[in-house]
C-alpha cells in the first residue's frame, strides 16, 4: 500500500531516530515505535492539521478505521478533530516504517 505523505513521515522517523544510539534502539525494539510516534504529538493545531490533510481526508480516516477495526474491533479516534486524525495516521504509518527500520537493520533480532 502507498500511504499519503509517507516520505515525510520516514523523513521524521529519520531525524527522530537520530536522538537515540545505536545500544539504546538495539535494547529497545520493541519500544522504538512508542517512543518515536506516540511519545509527542506529530501536528499540534487542528488549522495545521487541515492543511496536512488537504483533500487526502477520506483516504487517511479509511486507514485509521482499517487499522482500529484490525487491533480494536471498533473505532476509536474521534474523526471529527483533525489533530486526532492526523496523529493516529503517523501512528499507523510509522508502524510500518519502524517495523521495515527494524528488518533492514536487525535482521538477527527480527
Amino acid at each position: 500500500m502507498t500511504y499519503y505523505k509517507y516520505k515525510e513521515i520516514k523523513e521524521f522517523f529519520n531525524d527522530r531516530i537520530q536522538d537515540f544510539d545505536k545500544d539504546w534502539i538495539e535494547s529497545n525494539l520493541d519500544d522504538l515505535h512508542h517512543e518515536i510516534f506516540n511519545t509527542d504529538y506529530y501536528i499540534i493545531g487542528t488549522y495545521k492539521a487541515e492543511k496536512w490533510l488537504e483533500d487526502h481526508v477520506f483516504e487517511v480516516m479509511r486507514v485509521i478505521k482499517e487499522y482500529e477495526d484490525l487491533h480494536f474491533g471498533e473505532s476509536i479516534v474521534d474523526i471529527s478533530d483533525p489533530e486526532k486524525v492526523v496523529n493516529m495516521y503517523t501512528y499507523i504509518v510509522g508502524e510500518e516504517i519502524v517495523n521495515d527500520y527494524i528488518q533492514e537493520n536487525f535482521k538477527e533480532v527480527a
